[in-house]
């Protein structure tokens, strides 16, 4: 069931109505409810989808209880291990064979062995990624020692398939998620009520920015070797915009839903289009993603203990892993391997630190020359990294970089680009209105009729821009 459906909006105020009416002291019931409202928002598609939910709550489950009541730490390991060999054998059947089997057989083709095998037909269950690495990190957590395992069966499948983030994040830590799961939940009225400023806000970015930008943006990049070099870059920057008010309009939704249910929910976007340089770039992106990686696969493999070069190793790994944790294509390694060599400059030079302030140019209203300067050579290597991201192959986006690069004056399409323009700049404007702030509606000291006159502003444009049929584009990984 997708954010942006009808049933959505029916399923709803259902499942807010049965969980708080289950009361604030009945936590079992809350729980009770919130699984069976997953599962129904899961399965909405598909029925068979939330058996994969329930074998991933139950296996994890188990295997965190295991760690913890092994003997020894060969077999905490062994415990551990095979939870790192499950997830990799869900995510590799499900989303990868048909990647890996098209290697082989490339491979073996290279040495003179001809072979040929149909393309399996598997089903690719939404958001898999998500609730693996999910659960995946709590039986690694228990492992590592950093939490207990718990013994809440019900609590832990109410996190585990929590149907909010269920289909893209954010990819909770179980160390702050699941113990709001375990105690009581009161209704807050304020925060309740920002939860729907918030998911107001992820409706806009949606319906009107993303939505407006993908048809040229679809366009572009689909004819592009048809295309003037100056539409190229149009391309690549509405898909920024794009995937940008897509995904970060995802996250606010989800945030917003959650805080409607009583839970403090992680922020997965911090204004990233602000960043001053790739290395802030990748802490205001993803961030419960970038979060994850550096926990469980950074600093597993040493971090930045052992000297520089043993760090920028490290890091071009866990670029390229998260290239590929992003889909079964070369093009998103590329992806990812391209921002590994933007950060190592910073890291080698020690520089990938320097703006850990949080706010973007203090309390300005405006940035310094220098900090704007830094901003737009950030955005414009951010759209270069974004033409791997969305091109079809490797050969696709180095033809696409490469035409954009020469002969200003070839090509040109016909495409329409003048109701993109007013949701970004809105967009933009707000959020660095409000960059400070946890998300674009936040409303702090704004008289009431002018928070009024916004809302029902958003909520109109959101109503004669809104698509049911179109999808997240984050659903896919």
């Amino acid at each position: 069931m997708a954010f942006n459906s009808l049933a959505f909006f029916l399923f709803l105020p259902a499942a807010f109505a049965l969980h708080w009416l289950a009361g604030a002291k009945n936590r079992a019931a809350q729980n009770a409810i919130l699984i069976a409202a997953s599962y129904v928002f899961y399965g909405w598609v598909d029925w068979r989808l939330p058996g994969l939910v329930a074998f991933s709550t139950l296996a994890f489950f188990g295997a965190a209880l295991g760690i913890e009541r092994a003997g020894s730490a060969r077999a905490k390991r062994a415990y551990g291990l095979g939870c790192v060999a499950l997830a990799l054998g869900l995510l590799g059947y499900f989303k990868y064979a048909n990647f890996f089997t098209a290697g082989l057989a490339d491979a073996l083709r290279g040495v003179g062995v001809g072979v040929s095998w149909p393309a399996l037909k598997i089903l690719l269950p939404a958001g898999i990624s998500f609730y693996i690495f999910k659960t995946l990190g709590y039986a690694l957590d228990v492992w590592h020692g950093k939490m207990r395992a718990t013994r809440d069966l019900a609590a832990f499948a109410a996190y585990a398939a929590f149907f909010p983030q269920l289909l893209a994040g954010p990819i909770e830590s179980a160390r702050r998620f699941l113990p709001q799961f375990l105690g009581a939940r009161r209704f807050d009225a304020e925060s309740a009520t920002d939860g729907c400023r918030q998911m107001l806000w992820g409706f806009f970015k949606k319906a009107v920015v993303a939505e407006a930008c993908a048809p040229a943006a679809v366009k572009i990049f689909n004819h592009w070797d048809a295309a003037s070099p100056p539409q190229l870059a149009l391309g690549a920057a509405l898909f920024a915009f794009q995937i940008y008010a897509d995904f970060s309009g995802y996250s606010d939704i989800a945030e917003g839903c959650g805080r409607l249910f009583g839970f403090d929910t992680a922020r997965n976007f911090a204004t990233p289009y602000f960043s001053r340089d790739i290395a802030e770039f990748w802490r205001r992106w993803h961030i419960s993603l970038t979060t994850w990686f550096r926990e469980h696969v950074y600093i597993p493999l040493g971090g930045s203990r052992r000297g520089k070069w043993r760090a920028l190793s490290n890091t071009l790994a866990v670029f390229c892993v998260s290239g590929l944790w992003h889909g079964a294509n070369w093009t998103f390694v590329a992806w990812g391997l391209f921002h590994g060599l933007l950060f190592a400059p910073l890291l080698l030079l020690g520089r990938n630190r320097r703006h850990v302030d949080g706010v973007v140019a203090g309390g300005r209203h405006l940035p310094r020359p220098t900090e704007l300067f830094s901003m737009l050579a950030t955005f414009a290597l951010v759209c270069v990294g974004w033409v791997f991201f969305n091109a079809k192959t490797v050969g696709d986006a180095c033809g696409y970089l490469a035409r954009m690069a020469t002969g200003w004056g070839d090509g040109g399409l016909a495409v329409n680009t003048a109701g993109c323009w007013w949701g970004v700049a809105v967009m933009l404007a707000v959020e660095w209105r409000m960059r400070g702030e946890a998300h674009g509606l936040r409303a702090g000291r704004w008289p009431g009729w002018s928070r009024w006159l916004a809302y029902a502003a958003l909520g109109v444009a959101c109503l004669g821009m809104f698509k049911q049929s179109s999808t997240f584009i984050y659903f896919q990984f």
